[in-house]
């Protein structure tokens, strides 16, 4: 599945818009994580526990965001964006959103002669 955060696939035309496409999940926090998180708030530095949850995160929102695409009949997703949320306390939520396309013969076409 190609997936772009630009509205085209360079070297293919869309044929088809299929419609928007999301995936996402919710993750909470791991006590291990925030007594670590909390040192790092006296010392500085990069909360690595977090950043790691965070990359599985998209990648799971991404995952079940392809799967909807797929059963769809997609061959792109365009216009992928990634946003986040907290939906309780310790909760975050990562959602994977973009529009499901299809797409026609590969190259560049031009526009009909006019006549």
């Amino acid at each position: 599945m190609i997936t772009a955060t630009t509205e085209n696939i360079p070297g293919h035309q869309i044929s088809s818009h299929l419609g928007i496409v999301c995936g996402n999940t919710v993750r909470a926090k791991h006590v291990g994580r925030d007594i670590m998180a909390g040192l790092k708030t006296i010392v500085g530095g990069e909360v690595s526990g977090y950043t790691e949850m965070l990359q599985e995160s998209r990648n799971q929102a991404t995952d079940r965001m392809i799967a909807q695409a797929q059963a769809m009949g997609a061959d792109a997703i365009v216009n992928v964006r990634f946003t986040t949320s907290q939906v309780a306390q310790g909760m975050s939520e990562m959602l994977a959103y973009g529009t499901a396309v299809k797409l026609g013969q590969s190259g560049t076409t031009s526009p009909p002669p006019i006549s």
